[in-house]
């Protein structure tokens, strides 16, 4: 059992080095004989000083301990200047490996589907697409050329006090022996706190997130006191793990200070041994104590590395998790879709987001390419849901949605998505300018495209008076336009897009009625040679469709040419038309 897990460990660290760490193989291969040289001449230099004073008590001339002198600040100078320029290199490759990643992991949780996104908070994505990424950064920055040199270091100086005395050569491996038992002991123990926290870390940051965003609501309604409620209580869960996390921390420390203490008195009492009997000299006895002191520093390095590499444990295991879920959305094999206005049907469709009473049931729709539809029902009885199901947010647990003459499961995500453009009444601005708020950083989309569509628009003296024009910076969340503009934006990127099928849900329901108004010429242009669906709760929002389809509970209540259903005073839309749309539907 152990042994299985300790494989799944070394293949999961294997995996990750070989698709992120292995590509730069060639800034590797600097690093690594950087630090190579830098081990060299850390051994090098205890050799100097043991010369320089065995020379100098010999009491000649004085030239050798000018040479000496001289040798040694140079080579310290020089491994002082291969050491940064290591740790640059060292830090770029975690900087390029890290940013791979999160690159990699954002991709990822955009093309999970929405089931995924409900039950997670963008605060706990967060904290996995960053939080986690950055406990790896160490390890990312040739954390293994790093251990490997270390290792290297300790077994130079091993070997060298082996030359000097068997006896000291013993004892210094008896005592690294034990300090990198101690330390793996330890560290057996931390890693279950470690990753603990990253998931406590993880929940608290998508809690802050997600009240943030609803900062209005929260007071609005007067319920900061149980926000701050579940704060505290999220704070007291967190406390423990925090300092379980830091006890494991401490006790390495705490190990590696006895260690050190213990290697030092086992080199003073070896070294004086020795001393007195006249089987070294008082420079090789100094050398004796600067190896010793200098073994302090890789094995010090190895526990900080240990350290890392229990948070990576951690990281990497949830990394992996999340790697590892996979949509249930699955990506059609490419099916084409026609040009031009796309027909839709639904063909015996029942959807349910939990599995258990259906949103749709069993329902049949035909869409002719270039038709209006204008759908309506009272909220809850699927009108959305049809919108989400066409987008292929959700996919059906019975029947299939056709688009163009092609099911839509068969059709590659993006190229559905790039057909099918859907208007809702919450519109999403980027922090960023104008031309990327309208054309999402599609760079193929000139300028001057981007203008002529304002202009349809109304919003040409909105353009105007721009101070920079297509660069000029939205805030985030909109909130330096009016609930209008930002809808009339939301409509200029549909026209960019230039889609076979609109959706609209309840877009104009945010526009005044001068702005609805300045808005019907643009949307009449849009729907020319296109198919439309309007989600709506207003009258006056289906007046321009050629089909009314009224769901209730799911189910088709009626579907018919308007002008018919209108005209028919025993039909459904009919009443609501003599009662008024918004009344019935209440």
């Amino acid at each position: 059992m152990q042994r299985s897990k300790t494989n799944h460990s070394v293949r999961q660290y294997y995996e990750i080095l070989h698709r992120y760490l292995l590509p730069q193989r060639g800034t590797l291969i600097v690093l690594a004989l950087l630090l190579f040289t830098s081990i060299g001449m850390q051994l090098i230099n205890p050799q100097i000083i043991r010369y320089f004073i065995d020379t100098a008590q010999s009491l000649g001339d004085l030239q050798p301990l000018f040479v000496a002198a001289g040798l040694f600040i140079a080579f310290s100078l020089i491994q002082q200047l291969i050491s940064v320029i290591a740790t640059y290199y060292s830090e770029n490759v975690g900087w390029k490996t890290t940013n791979t990643l999160r690159v990699d992991l954002a991709a990822h949780c955009l093309s999970l589907d929405m089931t995924f996104h409900k039950s997670h908070t963008s605060g706990s994505l967060i904290e996995r697409v960053d939080g986690d990424v950055n406990a790896l950064a160490n390890f990312f920055s040739s954390m293994i050329i790093h251990l490997v040199g270390n290792l290297l270091l300790m077994i130079g100086i091993i070997v060298l006090l082996f030359r000097e005395s068997w006896m000291i050569g013993v004892g210094m491996t008896i005592f690294i022996l034990f300090a990198i038992f101690a330390i793996q002991r330890i560290r057996k123990f931390a890693v279950p706190v470690w990753t603990g926290w990253r998931q406590a870390n993880a929940e608290f940051y998508g809690f802050i997130g997600e009240h943030l965003e609803g900062t209005e609501d929260v007071r609005a309604n007067g319920a900061a006191g149980f926000v701050m409620n579940r704060f505290y209580s999220m704070l007291r869960r967190m406390l423990p793990l925090r300092v379980k996390a830091f006890l494991g921390f401490c006790a390495m420390w705490n190990a590696s200070i006895l260690v050190f203490a213990l290697g030092n008195a086992t080199a003073f009492a070896i070294s004086s041994y020795l001393w007195h009997t006249s089987n070294i000299s008082l420079g090789t006895v100094y050398l004796i104590f600067f190896y010793t002191e200098l073994l302090a520093k890789p094995i010090e390095k190895i526990r900080t590395q240990m350290e890392d590499l229990q948070k990576a444990d951690a990281s990497i295991t949830r990394i992996r998790e999340l790697f590892a879920t996979r949509s249930a959305i699955a990506d059609g094999h490419g099916e084409p879709l026609p040009q031009g206005a796309l027909g839709v049907q639904f063909r015996g469709v029942t959807f349910s987001y939990d599995g258990d009473q259906p949103t749709l049931d069993h329902l049949d729709l035909t869409l002719q390419p270039g038709e209006v539809l204008g759908l309506l029902g009272r909220t809850g009885s699927g009108k959305s849901t049809m919108a989400r199901l066409l987008l292929r947010f959700y996919d059906p647990q019975q029947g299939e949605i056709m688009l163009g003459g092609a099911n839509i499961r068969s059709c590659k995500l993006a190229d559905l998505r790039k057909r099918v453009a859907m208007v809702t009444q919450n519109i999403e601005i980027m922090q960023g300018n104008v031309r990327d708020n309208l054309t999402f950083y599609d760079d193929s989309i000139a300028d001057e495209r981007i203008i002529e569509v304002l202009q349809d628009l109304g919003l040409g003296a909105w353009y105007e008076a721009l101070p920079d024009g297509l660069d000029t910076l939205l805030a985030s969340g909109g909130g330096s336009l009016s609930a209008g503009e930002a809808q009339l934006l939301a409509f200029a990127r549909v026209f960019l897009t230039d889609p076979g099928l609109v959706i609209m849900d309840e877009a104009s329901s945010r526009l005044d009625p001068l702005t609805e108004q300045r808005m019907e010429k643009a949307v009449s242009k849009l729907l020319q040679d296109r198919s439309c669906i309007m989600i709506a709760h207003r009258l006056s929002t289906v007046q321009r469709a050629d089909h009314i389809l009224i769901l209730d509970h799911g189910k088709v209540l009626e579907s018919g040419k308007r002008e018919q259903l209108a005209a028919d005073p025993s039909s459904r839309f009919s009443q609501l038309l003599a009662t008024g749309l918004e009344e019935v539907l209440a």
